[in-house]
């Protein structure tokens, strides 16, 4: 099958995976893509696997190789080796006011029939009573711990 993106180290490039491959002393992820750079290697002197030889040395999926393929023809040795920083952004599900009365639930006496109030009853209550369209038992939890308050 022909190979779109060729990885073509330069001596330099080879170089400097061999060193920080030998050292070991980085995220396993950093490592394996420089041990995928090197195996798949087509310029003079390099190792020239495919990519099933690579799979089998490494252990990783045959996506993984061919990603680290692409990424190192798009976009260079750097961007390849560390990982971009995520811009994902959460929001939250609990404002300052739910807080408020999550506690407020908390602390009151549990539902008829109960000892205690459990995250996933806070959970519905918070719901029932129109504090918040959707919450999550877990993000229950994560308030109370925050808070420190435990719900019982």
């Amino acid at each position: 099958m022909q190979k779109f993106y060729r990885v073509r180290l330069t001596e330099e490039e080879r170089q400097e995976l061999q060193a920080l491959v030998s050292k070991g002393k980085a995220a396993a992820r950093k490592l394996t893509r420089a041990r995928v750079l090197l195996l798949a290697d087509q310029a003079e002197g390099g190792l020239a696997n495919s990519d099933p030889q690579i799979v089998a040395a490494l252990g990783c999926g045959r996506a993984t190789v061919e990603r680290v393929r692409q990424q190192f023809v798009e976009e260079g040795l750097e961007a390849t080796l560390n990982s971009k920083p995520t811009t994902r952004i959460y929001e939250r599900r609990l404002d300052g006011k739910a807080e408020a009365h999550l506690v407020a639930i908390a602390c009151g006496a549990p539902p008829e029939g109960r000892a205690r109030w459990t995250l996933r009853l806070l959970a519905d209550r918070m719901v029932a009573l129109g504090y918040v369209e959707s919450v999550s038992h877990e993000a229950v939890r994560q308030t109370l711990k925050k808070t420190s308050l435990s719900p019982g």
